[in-house]
């Protein structure tokens, strides 16, 4: 019967081979639309000219004689070409799919929304197809769960996935390798991002996460990162009284480009384009190229000119070459404002906490007591211990590599050093300035190109190079000790008695673990304000005081040690001294220069300035330390 005929043909069906996998091939991308808009809208139509009745010359559509319009051949075959490279270009997946295709999904768990993805799958002749694959709800936990427990080790998470979970190296979980957060595609609110930060930034964990903000080198994706930057230090501030909380210590000065000298330097940077300084963009150009206009009726500048954020807008609708004019120029007027701000004292960086191998507190002041509270003021002595972690010679080797760069040895000190680029500044009046950067073991410094051309800095191989490196680390000790002083305890009714060439707030916790929080000052304001024996100053702190410019020396005889700006360095020079004795001040090691027809007498700054000046006050020994601002 009927029956028995369906159940052979099913025996039948089973027994043939299985059909072969389908191959996936869905379109991912907008191409499709992109080559839409081509074909219709790239103009390949002829136009002529003619004037209409007013007589006013025009342009119109030129058709033949049958009223088909008349196409140009040359934009016919430039329309196709650009269709067929257009064409012919593979799609491009998304940052996730990227990382999950590149690692293999058995490598990464993703913790977002998603209920299906593109994965890659190995056939059995070895060749890789992909597949759509289902996830369940349940796959967050599981994911989860395998990078907590080191089976899988990278971890995606998109907002979906930022909220109620925890990655960070939990010391009750398998997987406590430190974490590299990578911040990809950051979103616009503060508090999100900063719960974000906070899945892998937890308390009881092994150690804490790396952050690293991911960015591309388009001038303009800046105004991104500012964005966040801006908002996650206000937030920091705001919640927890701490600058550096919010943003995690990710971002530096210069990225937020929304600050008080981002907003200097955009008005500086409208002035120069006014007065044309802006090599490759006229002032012509930026208006037609942004829609913005800086000039008034009377041709002068604006009171009210567009402000930081419709700045920052308008240049991502400009071309790259545009946008890396305009931005250098910006960035260049910014970084010289917050460089200087740093170097006198007067950025704001909010609370700093001071790290080092050891903190000792050796003496202890009480310098003021309220009268109605009885609380106290104390001055601190702070011994302070650091490691000494130099840069190796296989970390200035690969420092050279890098284009522009390059070994240098200073044949009057015998220094070595790695010359590197280094942003140019761009003063008030548009000129730009090229600057270097040279690295030395312990530290890196950038001067003006014109100054290292007149410099001893030479060229050298590596063979040389190598030589003199491991012989400036050889002779490296492995800790170095200072003295600090900080005035905490109740501050505020003193505040004004407190020195000003820096307003600071440093916190500290010494090896005693007594959590030190109060103002930073300088040895010579302390030898203001404690009745200190002069002559207990050794030679080595006095030096230090006067080559930080803290202190003005007053010796005996009426003479005064001072650190000056002399032929364009800072110089320690000696005034008051006696014309009968300048011979004997040369013979302690003193330099003589006439400068302006006056003859001045200087320390010299290099190794040799602390035997000098042990010299010379031990003959004239110190009679008062006054306090002066930095410079």
């Amino acid at each position: 019967d009927g029956t028995v005929v369906i159940w052979s043909e099913i025996m039948e069906n089973r027994r043939k081979p299985a059909p072969p996998a389908a191959t996936l091939d869905i379109n991912c991308d907008c191409k499709e639309y992109m080559l839409d808009y081509l074909a219709h809208s790239f103009p390949v139509q002829l136009y002529e000219p003619f004037t209409d009745s007013e007589g006013n010359l025009a342009s119109r559509p030129a058709f033949d004689a049958d009223g088909n319009p008349i196409l140009n051949r040359e934009a016919c075959r430039a329309r196709d070409a650009m269709l067929e490279r257009l064409a012919a270009l593979p799609p491009v997946p998304g940052a996730l799919d990227q990382i999950v295709q590149h690692f293999g999904s058995d490598a990464v768990a993703e913790v977002t929304g998603r209920s299906r993805r593109i994965v890659p799958r190995a056939n059995s002749d070895g060749s890789v197809r992909f597949a759509v694959e289902n996830r369940p709800a349940s796959a967050n936990i599981a994911e989860t769960h395998a990078f907590m427990d080191d089976k899988k080790h990278i971890l995606v998470f998109s907002e979906a996935g930022g909220t109620g979970r925890s990655y960070h190296a939990d010391l009750g979980v398998k997987n406590q390798r430190r974490r590299v957060h990578y911040l990809l595609e950051a979103g616009w609110k503060a508090d999100t991002a900063i719960q974000g930060f906070g899945r892998t930034n937890r308390t009881n964990q092994k150690q804490p996460p790396l952050f690293r903000p991911v960015s591309t080198d388009v001038k303009a994706q800046k105004r991104f990162i500012s964005t966040i930057a801006r908002r996650l230090d206000s937030l920091g501030a705001i919640t927890r009284g701490q600058r550096q909380t919010g943003g995690q210590n990710m971002f530096s000065a210069s990225d937020n480009l929304e600050s008080f000298y981002a907003r200097d330097a955009l008005r500086q940077l409208y002035q120069l384009l006014v007065r044309g300084k802006i090599d490759g963009c006229s002032l012509g150009q930026f208006e037609t190229a942004t829609g913005l206009s800086l000039l008034d009726s009377d041709g002068g500048l604006k009171d009210e000119l567009p402000p930081i954020t419709t700045f920052l807008n308008r240049m991502l609708a400009l071309t790259i070459s545009m946008q890396n004019i305009l931005f250098e120029a910006f960035e260049g007027l910014l970084t010289a404002r917050v460089e200087g701000a740093i170097a006198s004292g007067t950025y704001e960086m909010g609370l700093e906490t001071l790290r080092a191998e050891s903190f000792s507190v050796s003496d202890r002041k009480t310098i003021y007591t309220h009268p109605g509270t009885g609380a106290v003021t104390h001055l601190l002595t702070i011994e302070r211990k650091d490691r000494i972690e130099p840069v190796v010679l296989e970390r200035a080797l690969a420092m050279a590599v890098d284009r522009d760069a390059e070994l240098v040895i200073n044949t009057r000190s015998g220094r070595a050093a790695v010359k590197l680029r280094a942003r140019s500044l761009i003063d008030d009046d548009g000129g730009i300035h090229p600057r270097i950067r040279l690295v030395r073991p312990l530290e890196a410094t950038n001067i003006l190109a014109e100054a290292f051309a007149t410099s001893h800095w030479e060229p050298v191989d590596r063979e040389r190079f190598t030589e003199v490196w491991q012989a400036e680390l050889a002779d490296l000790p492995e800790f170095e000790t200072s003295t600090l002083h900080m005035v905490s305890g109740l501050l505020l009714p003193i505040w004004r008695r407190l020195p000003n060439e820096s307003t600071r707030v440093y916190r500290l916790q010494t090896d005693a673990g007594e959590r030190v929080i109060g103002r930073k000052v300088s040895p010579a304001w302390v030898a203001t304000v404690i009745e200190q024996d002069t002559a207990s100053v050794v030679p080595a702190d006095a030096w230090a005081m006067l080559c930080a410019g803290d202190a003005k020396l007053h010796l005996a005889e009426d003479q005064t040690l001072a650190r000056v700006r002399a032929m364009n360095d800072w110089r320690i020079e000696l005034t008051g001294f006696n014309d009968l004795g300048i011979e004997r001040l040369k013979a302690m090691g003193l330099i003589s220069e006439i400068v302006s027809w006056k003859l001045k007498l200087y320390i010299p700054t290099g190794a040799v300035g602390v035997d000098v000046l042990a010299k010379l006050l031990d003959r004239f020994p110190i009679q008062r330390i006054a306090a002066r601002k930095a410079a």
